[in-house]
């Protein structure tokens, strides 16, 4: 019962959270737009009941800049966000008065905001301010040519931007602010979470005997949350001007470690789990922290290699607890001694070679693509087709990225609009109630913003149609509309993405594929060259994080919408880079020693220079049928010759993108 409940324990609702939220950034960046939205809401109406009436475009831009203030203002510090914040403002008052000075005449309106969108979506040449001020730009103007103010209103309406833009201020600074510190604490919680989550499952088969396909890839699912968080939590340790840990900055190199520790540990468990199911009562012994003999007594070797390597993640497991514990104590004082990076200002780039222009002419193109078609359909409600094209180019790397964003986006607008339909037609007599639920859609969106667009898409629609219900102007037809106007938004960026400048998923793939070996390169380098531990193992994760790019550009290879699609083989093919991905991070923690001798230098220098061929076939390992491999045949022993082993297993690994060369 004891131990029952201990499992029951650790599945609470704060555990849960983390689990879901590491540092509980979601959470804040949802509550951040919405307290936002409210209190600029509330404070522009009490300017217009109690000072003089607001025009409803000042409204329109408290709003809508509300969400940007908070979404795309990305500097570090208190200081240069409200700088950027003030930029911002002065850009959206320049775009309201030239949107009302153009209103005359329509043709020349519609050629200036197209150049405000090449502008808004070229700003990304400057770094994040020029992308927060091009986003205030483009919203703006949107605003000003939807609500079509005068020029006389304009030292009225410029009441909307400064509004969030101070309001947005205080809640991000003051009253939910960035805390490094307390995110840090939030994602070791977060990361002893999901490593008791990894125990718990393990016990629960242990109790059984036996483990199926599909627990085997829960254990797998449970892994990679862990990676994210450990990703996410190292990313919170301040680092030195190098950018890399060395003996002078040994408390934040010692929580670095101890974290990538904690990750290969669990990755470890894992992985041996599966091939052997431990015993019930060593699993249950390290959950309940009782004492654990060092060496297991087990007659089957493969049992006892398993039964070390979940010793390991306890150990791991409970020194994380004391750190997390001495972080309480001490808000990291010795870690915050060290001096964050500060990197230097990339290079500004305004020719074809940037992908960034590229990308700005492509969105322009959609743009003007979506206004003439949008015009035939509605004179009044054209914006929106405007509005989808922009949208969907926004953190994509592929015309098959940008393809699933646009039908995310037209099918979280059709399924979202259905249901605020519904909501709509029972609330609006409801005002309370109505602001309520439209109150949580705008937090739900902007909670799954990071997650889900299309999810995100289904709460703003819903919080259109109420807003639209409360102001007296929801039909079916206007709801019709915007979904036929989503869509053909959402249609022209597509077809721009496969026709002007496409950047092909194979292009994208051969990219990230040359950023993987590269890294994979650098790190047998490193090796070869005895650098020391800490370097290494930053290299490692360096190789970690290609190996997140290269999953996210594969991902249109196995989406539905394409042409051919390939899944399972698309998998298998990860997997490779994935287990390769992992032998490094075996070799490069364990490299040193008596495993560094000359037949170790020998295999790196005959791995290097396969890595050049490798490399030279870019993605074709994509396209390689090869029949599903078995199981290796040696099980992933870590406590003895792990770096031998991990450099033989890189070799091995690599071996089954070609099984036939």
């Amino acid at each position: 019962m004891r131990g029952q409940s201990s499992l029951l324990s650790g599945f609470d609702f704060r555990d849960w959270l983390l689990a879901h939220d590491p540092a509980l950034s979601r959470l804040r960046m949802a509550s951040r737009v919405t307290l936002t939205i409210a209190l600029s809401f509330g404070a522009l109406l009490a300017i217009h009941h109690l000072l003089f009436p607001l025009p409803t475009a000042a409204y329109g831009l408290g709003i809508v800049l509300s969400i940007e203030g908070a979404v795309a203002v990305k500097d570090r510090g208190s200081a240069p966000q409200l700088v950027t914040r003030l930029f911002g403002c002065a850009a959206s008052v320049c775009v309201v008065g030239l949107a009302a000075a153009l209103e005359a005449n329509r043709y020349v309106s519609d050629a200036a905001f197209l150049l405000i969108i090449f502008l808004a979506a070229a700003g990304r040449v400057f770094g994040p301010r020029g992308h927060a001020i091009g986003m205030f730009a483009f919203t703006s103007y949107f605003i000003g040519a939807y609500f079509r103010p005068s020029i006389a209103e304009l030292p009225l309406i410029a009441i909307g931007p400064v509004a969030p833009a101070l309001i947005g201020h205080v809640v991000r600074s003051l009253v939910l602010p960035d805390d490094w510190r307390r995110d840090l604490l939030r994602s070791l919680e977060s990361v002893r979470g999901r490593i008791n989550q990894i125990l718990f499952k393990i016990a629960a088969l242990a109790s059984v005997g036996r483990m199926t396909d599909k627990d085997a890839q829960e254990l797998r699912q449970l892994e990679e949350r862990l990676k994210e968080v450990v990703l996410m939590a190292e990313g919170f340790i301040p680092r030195p001007p190098t950018g890399v840990f060395d003996a002078g900055t040994e408390p934040a190199a010692e929580l670095a470690i101890r974290l990538f520790d904690a990750h290969l540990a669990a990755e470890s468990a894992i992985v041996l789990s599966s091939q052997s199911v431990p015993p019930f009562a060593l699993v249950h012994a390290i959950i309940e922290g009782d004492p654990i003999p060092r060496t297991p007594v087990t007659p089957d070797e493969l049992q006892a290699e398993t039964s070390q390597a979940l010793i390991r993640l306890g150990e791991a497991r409970a020194l994380l607890a004391r750190t997390i514990e001495k972080g309480y104590s001490t808000g990291f004082a010795e870690v915050a001694a060290v001096t964050e990076t500060v990197g230097a200002p990339a290079k500004i780039d305004f020719s074809l070679a940037n992908p960034l222009i590229r990308s700005a002419l492509q969105v322009t193109l959609a743009s003007a693509i979506a206004m003439a078609f949008g015009l035939m359909l509605s004179r009044e409600r054209w914006f929106w087709a405007v509005l989808a094209s922009f949208l969907v180019f926004t953190n994509t790397n592929s015309r098959g990225d940008t393809a699933m964003k646009a039908l995310q986006r037209s099918l979280g607008t059709l399924f979202g609009i259905a249901m605020g339909l519904v909501l709509a037609t029972f609330l609006t007599p409801h005002v309370v109630a109505a602001l309520a639920v439209t109150t949580v859609a705008i937090f739900l969106a902007f909670y799954f913003l990071q997650t889900s667009y299309a999810t995100m898409t289904v709460f703003v629609s819903i919080a259109l149609c109420l807003v639209y219900g409360m102001i007296g102007t929801l039909t079916v037809d206007l709801l019709m509309l915007r979904i036929e106007e989503t869509m053909l938004g959402a249609a022209a960026g597509t077809f721009v993405a496969f026709v002007v400048f496409p950047a092909r998923t194979r292009v994208a793939l051969d990219v990230a594929l040359g950023k993987w070996f590269a890294a994979l390169e650098e790190l047998l380098s490193a090796a070869a060259a005895r650098e020391a531990t800490d370097l290494l193992i930053a290299l490692s994760q360096k190789l970690d994080a290609a190996y997140g790019d290269l999953t996210a550009a594969a991902r249109p290879l196995g989406s539905t919408w394409s042409v051919v699609t390939r899944p399972g083989h698309t998998r298998q093919t990860l997997a490779i880079f994935l287990a390769a991905t992992y032998w490094a991070r075996i070799m490069a923690k364990d490299y040193g020693g008596p495993a560094c001798d000359a037949e170790s230098i020998k295999l790196i220098d005959a791995e290097r220079q396969r890595l050049t061929l490798l490399a030279g076939r870019q993605s074709q390992c994509f396209f390689v049928d090869r029949k599903t491999s078995s199981a290796p045949a040696r099980h992933l022993a870590l406590s003895h010759a792990g770096a031998r082993l991990g450099i033989e297993m890189i070799t091995s690994t690599l071996d089954r993108l070609y099984p036939n060369a």
